[in-house]
Formats: C-alpha cells, structure tokens, sequence
C-alpha cells in the first residue's frame, strides 16, 4: 500500500460530506479546513426546507460551535469570505432519491462532474428508530449515494462510514470482513431488503387504515425495527439497518473504490483541534452525566468487560489516511474497524474509578447549591439479580401504591402513574442496551494497523493524522479530556 502526502492529496479536491451536522462530520470538516486551507470545495448535504434554512443550519449547527474556535482564530477577519469561497451548502437528503434530494440541476450535474471524494456520514443512530425511517436513511440512503457516486466521472473514492457494531452479538474476535451478498447475512439466511421495505409499506398501510394516532404509528414502526432486526440476529433497529446498507454498498459499488470505515463507540476530541470538544450525550457518557447528578445508583453490566471507545479526531483521521490510501485503488476487503479493544482496552471498571476519582475530587453542584455527592456504584452483574434489585426496590412499591389507588379512590393516580411510567421506561432502556453491557467480542484492526504502518512507512503527516489508540494513557484521558469536555459541553 503506497500513497504519498495527505496534505497534497487534499488541495484543489472536491469532497461532498453527507449528514454534515452530524458529530464526526463537523470534526471532519474542520480538519480540512483548517490543515488544508487549499482544498477546492467542501459540499455539504443538509436536510433543511429551503437554502435559507440550510444556512441557519450552518451557522447554528456547524461553523458557530465551539470546535470551529481555532479556525476562527487562524481566519481572522477573513473567515467569512473563506468559508463562502470553500463551502457549497446543500439541501437534500440522502434518503429521498437517487439525486439525494438536491433539487437545483446545475449543482447535481457539477458534482457529477467535479467531485473527487464522497464521504457518507447521514446516519439515524438512535437504537430504537422508527423502522421506516431507519430503513430509508441507513439503508436505502446507503443504495442511493452509491447510485449518485456511479455518476461521479472523475471520483477516486468513496467512504462509506458504518458501525463496528453492524457485527450483532457474536463474541470473540470480530474480524474487519465484507457482508455477503445477503443470502447468509450474519448466520440467517434469507433477508431480503425489497422485502423488508415491502413490509414496512404495508404495516404502514394498515395503520393508517385503522386510524391509527400518529403516536402509535411512531411506537409500532419502533416496536416492528426491533422485531426484525431480531430476527435475522442483530440487538437493535440501528445496527440491523446499518449492516442491510454496508450490504447494499458492496452490491453496488462496481469498479468504484470504496472503502467502509467501522467505528467503535466514539468520544470526545483527543488531541485536535484541542482536546475534549464532544456534542450531545454518547452513549457511555449517560452514565456520566446520571452518575455525577447521583441518579446512577447501580450498574447492570460485566464490570470487567471491555469498553471500546475510540476518540473523534482519531475515526477522522482513519477516514482521511484510508481515503488518501485507496484513491483509484479499488479493494474487495478495504473494510477498517477503529476502535481500542485490541490494542489497548479499557473496562468498565476503569470508568467505573476514573468518574469516582474525578467527581470526589470535582462534584456537580446540584440545583439546590450543594456538591452532589458520589460513591461506588452497586453493581449487578447479570439479568436476573437486576430483576430481583428492581422487584424490591421499585416493583413492591409499586404494587402498594396500585393498592393505595384502589383503596383511596385513585388518589394515588398521578403518582402510582409516574412511577409506573419511570419503571417501564429503565426496563426497555435495559433490554435495548443489555446486548451492549454483557458484550463479549474484540474488534480485530489488522487493516487498520496497516494502514498506520503504510501511513509511517510513506512519511506521511503521522503528527496531524494519528489513530494509534496505543498512543493514549486512558486515565489521563478520562480525568483530564473527556470528563471535563462532558461537563462543559454535555451537563445541562
């Protein structure tokens, strides 16, 4: 694997970015942005109603973030003229058709004929998604910027960006291979994705027949994404329909050089461009932020097991080297998982005395004035202890307050019914995440290492674009980067 400087390969280049609002497309962005200042034109696809809204999306939801801080200060007075120079705002949406919703024809037939790279990053990652809507942007999006870069004539490549979990629940080591042609998908044969959107039309259908509220549409189209992806092996609505569009990429990909980027759980920045930017509330850092208001009393979970994070500077650059690596240079296996569980593992239970070191030391200051004070937490290590901490903790009071609400002519109602709710909802929450708390698979990243080590052995940039999560001290990293960034960016 030969390939020269990544700085170079970046100038004058056309790159479209899918989902740009996304977490990890406004760290890519900024990157480019920033390190090669020469690059020709980022083209960024956001759903919005009309130009006008797509930029207020920018602005709101992009350029105006903290992240852009840096570049702010590099442009000076000159980064509104830089940013109009470089960016091409884009209303559309990858799920709508083959043009990707973009409606103005000039600018469709000049991607067509200038762009150089396509990065998709629209994703719907909520677990529990609207199957429909899962489907039409996961799955169908996938099938429908593959048709769009078919028509790209100069692309040199397309990086499609997936999940490491799209793997289901198999334990052990999980290696960086293709999914087949969907005949035997994870184990069961069958799946067929004309079939499953079928379903979804005539579930639809249905529904509205009934009359169906619009609420229970939403909570059937939940409860059915679920169903299905259990079916054919996968935990939730997300990864099911995140592994059906890597199927559809490799289906359609032909002679286009494509390559599938396969993150672990990402986090906040690590070193660029500073450390600790992170946005929203992902995935471990719930229990962070439950923990440090004092509401996470017990953890359900292998308090031993492996936890594999992996920074958000550190996919980018993944994604920008692999880019560089397979321009014009089309590969059947051209499949990196980045992630930590290999090379250098954290646990649970390092978490576990990272969060109690730190808020001990730095506690939240609830609304009442006063520091919230933390310990360690209980932990329960399998299902059954859960359900038994649950039954006498909540469920008995439950049932007496249901018999206080009979016997005081619902009196109790609104309590009896708020505790009710809260119970049904950590239950669901539980099943939705327990695949993920006892999980016991390793991600393989052999692909990954060679592309670390092509990238050394070429001379590349190694400083600017690094991905070596060896090179991380976790403690420090969680102590002093990413706990600190959630607490400035995340705590409301």
């Amino acid at each position: 694997m030969e390939f020269g400087s990544i700085l170079q390969f970046l100038e004058n280049k056309n790159i479209l970015i899918t989902g740009a609002t996304g977490f990890l497309a406004k760290i890519m962005v900024e990157k480019i942005l920033r390190v090669q200042p020469n690059v020709q034109k980022l083209y960024l696809l956001l759903r919005a109603a009309d130009a006008k809204s797509a930029s207020q999306r920018f602005h709101n939801e992009i350029i105006g973030k903290d992240l852009f801080r840096v570049l702010k200060e590099k442009c000076g007075a000159n980064l509104n003229s830089f940013i109009n120079e470089k960016i091409v705002l884009l209303t559309g949406d990858i799920s709508y058709d083959e043009d990707l919703g973009v409606k103005e024809s000039s600018l469709r037939e000049e991607m067509w004929k200038e762009l150089d790279v396509i990065v998709n990053l629209a994703a719907t990652t909520n677990f529990d998604e609207r199957y429909d809507v899962a489907l039409e942007v996961n799955t169908i999006g996938a099938k429908h910027v593959m048709c769009f870069a078919n028509k790209c004539v100069k692309l040199k490549v397309l990086i499609h960006v997936s999940t490491a979990y799209v793997s289901g629940e198999k334990s052990g080591l999980i290696l960086e291979n293709p999914f087949g042609n969907g005949e035997t998908l994870n184990g069961v044969s069958g799946l067929d994705i004309d079939e499953e959107k079928k379903l979804v039309d005539l579930k639809l259908d249905e529904l509205q027949s009934q009359g169906a509220t619009p609420q229970a549409i939403k909570e059937a189209m939940k409860d059915m994404g679920i169903q299905r992806a259990k079916v054919y092996g996968w935990p939730n609505t997300y990864v099911f329909t995140k592994a059906m569009g890597e199927m559809l990429v490799g289906h359609l990909k032909g002679n286009l050089s494509v390559v599938i980027v396969r993150p672990t759980i990402v986090t906040s920045t690590y070193k660029e461009p500073f450390p600790g930017w992170v946005e929203g509330v992902r995935t471990i850092d719930s229990l962070a932020v439950g923990y440090a208001k004092g509401r996470l009393t017990c953890f359900l979970g292998d308090i031993n097991g492996i936890v594999d994070v992996i920074p958000g500077d550190m996919v980018v650059n993944a994604i920008i080297v692999a880019m560089v690596a397979h321009a014009n240079e089309p590969s059947d296996n051209a499949i990196y998982q980045v992630g930590s569980s290999v090379r250098h593992p954290v646990r649970y239970s390092n978490l576990q005395d990272y969060g109690l070191s730190y808020f001990t030391r730095k506690p939240w200051i609830g609304k009442d004035g006063k520091p919230v004070k933390v310990g360690k937490v209980k932990v329960l290590e399998t299902m059954n202890s859960f359900h038994r901490y649950m039954a006498l903790r909540y469920l008995l009071l439950l049932k007496g307050l249901e018999f206080a609400n009979t016997a005081f002519c619902n009196h109790f109602e609104g309590m009896y019914s708020d505790l009710s709710r809260k119970i049904n909802y950590v239950m669901k929450l539980v099943e939705l995440y327990r695949p993920y708390l006892f999980f016991k698979g390793v991600f393989d990243d052999m692909n990954t290492e060679k592309l670390r080590m092509a990238a050394k052995e070429n001379g590349v940039e190694n400083d600017l674009f690094y991905f070596d999560p060896k090179s991380i001290d976790w403690e420090n990293y969680f102590t002093n980067i990413h706990i600190p960034g959630i607490v400035k960016y995340v705590f409301k």
